[in-house]
C-alpha cells in the first residue's frame, strides 16, 4: 500500500502550530518510513487541508509544523504521510516568477504542476568542485566596488538596524550586479516592501532573470524557514547544470532566526543564548555554506541583511553569522560605513582583476578619511585647526557626498577616477604618499602644470 493513502488519526496534541500524532511502531515493520522533512497532508472532516512538515521524530510520536496553522483544528484530524520532503519547482519557466514559502505560485502566471521538481536541503557543494574565488562582481556601489569588492563564491551579509534602508540597498544591488541570474528570498517581509522589491526589479527591467520567495509577516512561520532552502536549492542548479552567475538575496536572516526561536520555544526545545536554540550556527552555516565558485558550473553567491536588535554587534544572529561569513557590510546611518565593513575576499580582485591603482587608491582614501574623522573632533572640540586640517574636513565632506551616500552609482574605473579628482582637489602630490608611478599616469593635471607644460 502506497505510504500517502494511509491516514494516521491518533493526534496526540496541538500546540501553537505543531501537531504530534502517532505513528504505531507497527506500521514502520510494514514499509512506512517517515523522516525528518518529511511533508505530510493534515485534513480534518470540515474539508480543510494544509501541507505539514515533519520537525520530530520522537519513537512513535511525530512532530509536524501545520503550514496553514493550527488555529481551530481539532484532534480529529487524520494525516497522510507524502513520503518525501518540500519540493522546489526548477525549470527556465522559475524565472520572472514569485513563489509562496511553500514553493506554490505567488503570482497569476500559469501552472507549473507539471514542470520538474527537486529536493531542496541538499549536502554543501563538495571542496574539491569548488575553485577559489577569484572573480568580482560589479554592483556600480563605490563603497563595496572601490573599497570592499563583492567576490563571486562570496557570502556576506549587510549588518544594519530597523529603520536603515538596508532593503533599498539590497535591490539596488540586485539590479545593478553582473550576475546572469538573480534568486530573491524575502523572510517576514510586509507587504509594502515586497511590492517594492517587485515594482523596482520590474521598472529596471530585471525581472525576468530574477527568481523571488517571499514569505509575508503574516505567512506562516514554517514557511519562513523553508524559503532559504527553496532559494539556495533554485539558485544551486542554476548555477551547476547551466553554469549561471547566480546572486542569491536573502532578507532578513534575522526573522529566519527567530522563527526558528519561536518553533524550538513550542517544542519545548533547551533554549541557549537570549532564547534562541542551541544549534543557530549549525543552521546558519548550513545555508550559508551553499555559496562557491563550481570547478564545472557557474558560481553562486549570497548576499543577505542581518538587523541587529539595538544595534547590538554581540547578538546571537549578526555574532554567529560574523563567524561564518567573509566579512561584512555595515549599514549605519544611511550610509556605507567604511570602518565597519569588511570584504575579506577583495584582496583576490583588487589589483589582479581591476586596476593597478586599486589597492593604492583605496588604503590612500580610507587613511584620509580616517584623519578628517579626527580633524573634525578636533573642532567640534573647539581646538585651533591648521591648514591641513581645513583640507581633510573639506575632503571627509566630499568622501561622504561622493561615494558614501548608498543613492551614488557609478562604475569602478570612473569610481577610481573620482577618487583621483578628490584627492587632487584637497591634496597635493606629495601629500599622497603613494608609487610616483601611479600619481604621474592617474593624478589629474592642474591649470598651473599645463600652463607650465605649454610654455616650455
Amino acid at each position: 500500500m502506497s505510504q500517502a493513502l494511509i491516514r494516521y488519526s491518533q493526534v496526540v496534541e496541538i500546540v501553537g502550530d505543531l501537531l504530534k500524532v502517532r505513528v504505531p511502531a507497527a506500521m514502520v515493520g510494514q514499509g512506512v518510513e517517515i523522516a525528518y522533512g518529511d511533508l505530510a497532508l493534515v485534513e480534518d472532516g470540515s474539508g480543510w487541508r494544509s501541507l505539514a512538515r515533519a520537525i520530530r521524530l520522537d519513537g512513535e510520536l511525530v512532530s509536524l509544523q501545520v503550514f496553514a496553522g493550527a488555529k481551530g483544528l481539532s484532534t480529529r484530524a487524520t494525516v497522510r504521510f507524502l513520503g518525501h520532503a518540500m519540493r522546489a519547482t526548477y525549470s527556465p519557466n522559475v524565472l520572472g516568477r514569485v513563489f509562496r514559502g511553500d514553493g506554490e505560485p505567488f503570482d497569476t502566471g500559469p501552472s507549473l504542476a507539471q514542470d520538474p521538481k527537486i529536493e531542496i536541503d541538499g549536502p554543501s557543494a563538495n571542496p574539491m568542485r569548488r575553485l577559489l574565488a577569484s572573480k568580482m562582481i560589479r554592483t556600480d556601489v563605490p563603497m563595496i566596488d572601490i573599497f570592499n569588492s563583492l567576490v563571486e563564491s562570496q557570502k556576506i551579509p549587510i549588518f544594519s538596524v530597523a529603520g536603515e534602508p538596508y532593503n533599498a540597498l539590497l535591490a539596488r544591488i540586485g539590479i545593478q550586479a553582473d550576475a546572469d541570474i538573480v534568486v530573491f528570498g524575502g523572510l517576514g517581509l510586509i507587504f509594502d516592501d515586497y511590492h517594492y522589491f517587485l515594482r523596482r526589479f520590474e521598472d529596471a527591467g530585471v525581472f525576468a532573470r530574477t527568481v523571488m520567495f517571499v514569505n509575508l509577516a503574516s505567512d506562516p512561520v514554517v514557511e519562513r524557514l523553508l524559503v532559504p532552502d527553496l532559494a539556495l536549492a533554485v539558485a544551486e542548479r542554476f548555477a551547476v547544470e547551466e553554469g549561471k552567475r547566480v546572486l542569491v538575496l536573502l532578507t532578513d536572516m534575522t526573522a529566519y532566526a527567530d522563527a526558528m526561536k519561536e518553533v524550538g520555544i513550542a517544542m519545548e526545545a533547551v533554549p541557549s543564548n537570549r532564547g534562541y536554540m542551541g544549534d543557530l550556527y549549525s543552521q546558519l552555516a548550513r545555508r550559508y555554506e551553499k555559496a562557491a565558485d563550481f570547478r564545472d558550473g557557474g558560481s553562486l553567491t549570497i548576499l543577505t541583511v542581518t538587523t541587529m536588535p539595538g544595534n547590538d554587534v554581540t547578538h546571537p544572529v549578526p555574532d554567529n553569522t560574523g563567524y561564518i561569513t567573509e566579512g561584512q557590510f555595515y549599514l549605519h546611518n544611511g550610509v556605507l560605513d567604511p570602518f565597519g565593513s569588511l570584504s575579506r575576499l577583495k584582496q583576490h580582485v583588487i589589483g589582479k582583476v581591476t586596476r593597478e591603482d586599486h589597492a593604492q587608491i583605496m588604503n590612500t582614501m580610507i587613511r584620509f578619511y580616517s584623519n578628517a574623522r579626527d580633524a573634525e573632533q578636533k573642532q567640534a572640540m573647539a581646538f585651533d585647526l591648521s591648514e591641513f586640517d581645513l583640507r581633510l574636513i573639506e575632503f571627509g565632506r566630499l568622501f561622504r557626498q561622493r561615494f558614501m551616500d548608498i543613492d551614488v552609482s557609478i562604475p569602478l574605473e570612473q569610481g577610481l577616477d573620482l577618487c583621483w579628482q578628490t584627492l587632487a582637489e584637497c591634496f597635493e602630490r606629495s601629500e599622497l604618499l603613494m608609487r610616483d608611478s601611479l600619481i604621474d599616469k592617474y593624478f589629474p593635471m592642474k591649470a598651473s602644470d599645463d600652463d607650465l607644460r605649454a610654455a616650455a
